[in-house]
């Protein structure tokens, strides 16, 4: 059995969903054998996990010859820089979303999310992206994105079932919200490269880019984005102080309400939405409607349970789902929720990647063109126009 050793990079929310995969690999040998993080945090997870070393700074893990993958799990304006060193020092790479955005050059007006023109920082993403990925085709090394919608069982039967079908998807509609982030580098473009749209609304875009890709394939045919329209706008700047108590965004220069159309060159239309503003849990939903049938893949809420209790205090210890604010009436209870939105799926195939060498289903080439993307949405949204790429 092939045996890989993995280097984390961070102790956050997502290390831990990375680290509940890890541990449920089969057919693969795994060890987390380290972790780097700033803070006291670190050693705490380090021991809760079973971690044998702990590393204070990145250049210190990257440097264990020992390890075979780095996986990613810092903040956005930190990845490119990471990728390509770690590709560099001979290793792997995961690394989560997103792959890439603008965070800020010297000279630039702050807050860089209100004054730098989006058209600019579609155009410096677009020369990042060509100079990380030639940086990462010539270390030989994979590079495999934690997109881990694609993975969702309930996206890959909606893909099964395009490939049998070959019909022609004609229109898919995704959204991911919830009622805003709490780390408070999501208020700020230089820390996250955008807003909902981005942060959020980065993984129904990766899932209408892969489906229509999988159609493409099935059906013999190339098809390409086309060009974007796009939308933002800040609709919890509204609220008074009092009326914040469930809502959680409050950005500084960046959307909290965002959607973007992409018109691919077939002539049919992808629409993707995400909001900060949206109560009773994070909403992960994409609607396919093709030449013969529709296909809702409901990820959650879902109805494998469905709850109605009356007491919070006796659920305290009880997971209900992701980001509901509290637990008592109707609950849609997520059951299995690393299964259920795809991340045990991922990192399995990541690890039988790194121990054969062939390419991840969530790759380079998805991680680009949804940057890509999502920056010509913000344009659009920007300008008030169509951008044809």
């Amino acid at each position: 059995m092939a045996r890989i050793r993995v280097g984390l990079v961070g102790c956050g929310f997502v290390s831990e969903l990375h680290m509940y995969a890890f541990r449920r690999v089969y057919g693969v040998d795994v060890e987390v054998a380290a972790v780097a993080a700033r803070g006291d945090k670190v050693v705490e997870f380090a021991r809760h996990h079973n971690i044998p070393r702990v590393y204070r700074s990145f250049a210190e893990i990257i440097a264990d010859r020992e390890l075979d993958v780095i996986d990613i799990c810092t903040p956005p304006n930190l990845h490119a820089e990471m990728i390509v060193a770690s590709m560099q020092a001979g290793k792997h790479v995961i690394c989560e979303k997103p792959f890439a955005g603008y965070f800020g050059r010297d000279g630039d007006k702050l807050p860089i999310g209100k004054h730098v023109p989006k058209a600019l920082m579609y155009e410096r993403v677009i020369e990042e992206m060509d100079r990380t990925r030639a940086a990462i085709e010539r270390t030989g090394k994979l590079f495999m994105y934690a997109e881990d919608w694609i993975y969702a069982p309930a996206v890959t039967k909606t893909a099964e079932i395009i490939r049998a079908t070959r019909d022609k998807i004609l229109f898919m509609k995704g959204e991911e919200s919830h009622s805003g982030s709490h780390a408070a580098h999501a208020a700020q473009w230089a820390m996250t490269g955008g807003g909902s749209l981005i942060r959020m609304g980065c993984h129904p875009l990766s899932a209408v880019l892969y489906l229509k890709q999988v159609e493409a394939r099935a059906r013999g045919e190339s098809i390409r984005v086309a060009s974007v329209t796009g939308d933002v706008g800040n609709v919890t700047a509204v609220l008074k102080p009092e009326e914040r108590g469930y809502i959680k965004a409050n950005p500084v220069d960046v959307e909290d309400w965002g959607t973007l159309t992409a018109t691919f060159s077939d002539g049919t239309k992808a629409t993707v939405f995400s909001g900060d503003m949206i109560m009773g849990g994070v909403r992960n939903l994409i609607e396919t409607y093709t030449s013969g049938g529709s296909l809702f893949a409901n990820i959650t809420p879902n109805t494998h349970l469905m709850s109605y209790q009356t007491s919070e205090e006796k659920l305290a210890g009880v997971y209900i789902t992701e980001k509901v604010d509290r637990k008592t009436g109707w609950q849609y209870v997520c059951l299995e929720e690393e299964w259920t939105r795809g991340y045990l799926q991922e990192i399995q195939d990541f690890m039988e990647c790194a121990a054969t060498g062939r390419q991840p289903l969530s790759d380079l080439a998805l991680a680009y063109e949804t940057i890509k993307v999502n920056y010509a949405g913000y344009w659009a949204a920007e300008e008030g126009r169509r951008v044809v790429l």
